[in-house]
């Protein structure tokens, strides 16, 4: 399994329509929480998740919200 961070960008006008975009929409990220600046004017929201590619990765979150998201392959790295 791959890690990914999906970074997700909206306009401020489109906020309700991304969370509506998860009604009635099968995730393992529903129900999580997610790291987002939405309360504070700059409307990103990021996932960590594990997925075998970057499709399958984009592929945990409605079409509506995939189409505004990079999905960024990542990994451990030690910092001396």
């Amino acid at each position: 399994m791959s890690q990914f961070i999906l970074h997700h960008r909206h306009e401020p006008g489109e906020c309700p329509a991304v969370f509506a975009a998860w009604s009635g929409f099968t995730s393992p990220l529903r129900g999580r929480t997610a790291v987002a600046s939405c309360l504070f004017g700059d409307h990103q929201i990021w996932w960590e998740v594990e997925a075998p590619t970057e499709h399958a990765a984009l592929g945990y979150l409605p079409w509506y919200v995939a189409a505004r998201t990079t999905a960024i392959r990542v990994g451990d790295v030690a910092i001396p």
